[in-house]
């Protein structure tokens, strides 16, 4: 197969702006289109394209006609892969059907109100692999404000947004990890990132392990990236993996728990419990049209791209939040462009950072206007709590619930399901989702004959989703007694939460058992996880030990700690662990413990508190993936490398083994999440 890409294009270019899963899955969407007429022409696209990617997903058959008919004149011209693909590559051809195309859609991506939540939806699905300037340069805008004053990072900031200097800072992956800790403060213990002037392979392998692991443990989808991807510098990946961490920090208060004056968006307690469960996009959506109705702007703003190109919601958003820094002249204004600049001539009196220029808004960008909505609600959102939910503080055992919801919807994520999952209970009630999830799990497993793929508006077709994944799961042997689809339909918290706890134990046993070939076929059951843990420590000489996984003496760390040392000698700095004594230095060893994890290799999702509190479930799914690391690791590579002189300083953990480049790993490793 090395040479089929050679095959399918000669010309070099056309190489350069496609990978070979690219082309081949092009090549086979591009003959089949042609096998069912024998041969195609140009009037043949705008029908047969419905089956590609971005293209028939954001255009319909009559705009993609139009399109090609606006740029191509004869349409009876027979259509061959290169001339499919190619165009301005070759002076003498105007024409490239896909690549023109396929911009197109991407132009129009976050114009309906189906994509109004795609953040990067168009920078990450292009086939192009071209960036958004004007995107790099909010971005580098928001790195160079955020960390300017980080000890390590001022010496390269700030970054210039016209060069590529962002790229080049990124390949050694600490800009990202300190990103992360923006984003979602503590998340990356920063003992753990190596941080010398001088990194070796190993070292900046390691960095991006932790940044690739850690982004998915806060909600970024970041299948199909890998470590050389930021090593080589590959620009569309590192400003998407960027992208969604700035997001995820802008959208981080558009819930009820950090700004519970939200709650005057809505009028009951049945409307406060969907509001809990809509994406922040959403909401942010729904904040504005709630500010909108105080205005005399009549539209309802569905979409951050062509809804507000004329910048008329965003003059009559900022009068109503800010009158006292309105110009009366925007609204007498006939040019969106000049309106648009007069808005962020508004925005900067009201002390709102700039994620866009005029021409961004006018053009619709979708990721910009994002931001530049979400950093005008951080600033001032113009909400007053005057009425009173008695659950926004919840109780222990609903922070415990919250937790663990949220661990699983990241998991789930991390598998790379069709649509990204916001609530657990929300958006996985049609069953879709979950039978992609069994699939992935246990190839072949799902009938998808049977199945029925969404939009789904018929409930009934929910329910059979729905009853198949309880049919799968009774096959799988989960504990599912008086459970029916319908439970799932109906978003039962309880249920949902107890089939998603064992689907995921599930994954993690599988992956142990194809790992230990000599088991002979033998289950893999918690206890011989936790032999295992013991063995492993027991082996490096020390004599710890616990008695299960809900031992109340693993709440200090040290086993864990023990553990990853035991499974990888040069993995913990022993000078940076605390006794584990106090609360507060149980809770540095956990941080410290997670972050050595992920910088191994290990894709988890759980929390400090999961390991100060001993939390069972969590506590399985550390040490079972701490073990799959090991498994998966070539028996030469577990040995012990000989002691750095300096390993009592910065941690200079520098296995070969860190690097985790799910782009490369089949479809069984991308369910290595554990």
């Amino acid at each position: 197969m090395s040479g089929y890409v050679g095959i399918l294009v000669s010309d070099p270019l056309l190489q350069n702006q496609f990978t070979q899963v690219e082309l081949r899955s092009l090549k086979t969407q591009f003959m089949s289109m042609r096998r069912d007429s024998g041969k195609l022409t140009l009037g043949d696209l705008p029908s047969k394209m419905s089956r590609l990617k971005v293209v028939g997903e954001n255009l319909t058959e009559g705009e993609r006609g139009a399109f090609i008919e606006d740029v191509y004149q004869n349409m009876q011209e027979g259509v061959d892969f290169e001339l499919f693909l190619r165009g301005h590559f070759h002076r003498t051809l105007s024409r490239q059907v896909y690549l023109k195309l396929q911009a197109h859609a991407s132009a129009r991506t976050g114009s309906g109100a189906k994509n109004s939540s795609a953040f990067l939806k168009a920078a990450t699905t292009t086939l192009l692999h071209t960036i958004s300037e004007s995107e790099k340069a909010s971005y580098v805008a928001h790195i160079n404000n955020y960390l300017k004053d980080d000890e390590f990072l001022k010496k390269y900031l700030p970054i210039d947004p016209s060069t590529n200097d962002l790229f080049e800072i990124a390949k050694d992956g600490v800009l990202l990890c300190k990103l992360i800790n923006v984003a979602v403060p503590g998340t990356i213990d920063e003992r753990a990132i190596n941080t010398k002037s001088q990194l070796n392979p190993w070292e900046r392998n390691e960095n991006h392990t932790l940044c690739l692991n850690s982004a998915k443990a806060i909600g970024c989808t970041v299948v199909n990236i890998g470590n050389e991807d930021f090593i080589e510098g590959r620009r569309h990946l590192v400003l998407g993996v960027v992208s969604q961490i700035i997001k995820i920090q802008l959208l981080a208060d558009l819930n009820l728990k950090k700004t519970p004056e939200l709650v005057e968006l809505v009028d009951d307690s049945k409307d406060v419990e969907e509001l809990m469960s809509l994406p922040p996009e959403k909401i942010l959506l729904r904040w504005m049209n709630f500010h909108l109705k105080k205005s005399e702007y009549r539209r309802i703003v569905t979409n951050f791209s062509f809804d507000v190109k004329d910048a008329e919601a965003y003059a009559h958003l900022l009068n109503v939040l800010a009158p006292e820094h309105v110009d009366s002249s925007i609204f007498k204004v006939k040019d969106p462009l000049q309106r648009a600049k007069l808005v962020l001539q508004h925005a900067d009196r009201m002390g709102c950072k700039r994620y866009l220029t005029e021409r961004d808004i006018v053009e619709g960008c979708p990721n910009l206007n994002l931001a530049f909505v979400a950093h005008i609600f951080q600033h001032r959102n113009g909400l007053r709590q005057t009425k009173q939910i008695s659950f926004i503080e919840g109780s222990l055992e609903d922070n415990q619930l919250s937790r663990e919801e949220k661990a699983l919807c990241f998991w789930i994520n991390s598998l790379g399901p069709s649509t990204s999952v916001d609530n657990v209970f929300e958006d996985l009630r049609n069953g879709w989702i979950l039978l992609e999830t069994l699939d992935k799990i246990s190839m072949g497993i799902v009938n998808w004959k049977i199945a029925n793929k969404p939009p789904i508006k018929m409930p009934f077709k929910k329910v059979e989703n729905c009853n198949q994944v309880v049919n799968l799961g009774k096959q799988l042997k989960f504990s599912l007694v008086n459970v029916a689809g319908n439970d799932i339909v109906q978003g039962n918290k309880k249920l949902i939460l107890a089939y998603l706890w064992q689907l995921m134990r599930c994954n993690m046993l599988q992956l142990l058992k194809n790992l230990r070939f000599h088991s002979n076929g033998k289950e893999i059951s918690d206890g011989d996880i936790l032999e295992w843990a013991n063995s492993k420590v027991r082996g490096s000489g020390s004599k710890s030990r616990t008695t299960s996984f809900k031992d109340k003496s693993l709440s200090d760390g040290t086993f864990f700690l023990e553990l990853l040392s035991a499974v990888q000698p040069r993995a913990v700095n022993w000078s940076l662990v605390t006794s584990g004594v106090t609360d507060e230095e149980k809770k540095m060893n956990a941080s410290y413990i997670i972050s050595i994890a992920r910088k191994l290799g290990c894709s988890i999702f759980l929390l400090p508190e999961d390991i100060t509190e001993v939390n069972q479930k969590m506590i399985l799914t550390l040490t079972a993936s701490i073990m799959y690391w090991f498994l998966k690791q070539p028996v030469e590579e577990r040995a012990p490398p000989t002691p750095d002189s300096d390993s009592g300083s910065q941690p200079d953990t520098s296995s070969s083994s860190a690097t985790d480049d799910s782009g490369s790993e089949s479809s069984t490793e991308s369910g290595s999440s554990i």
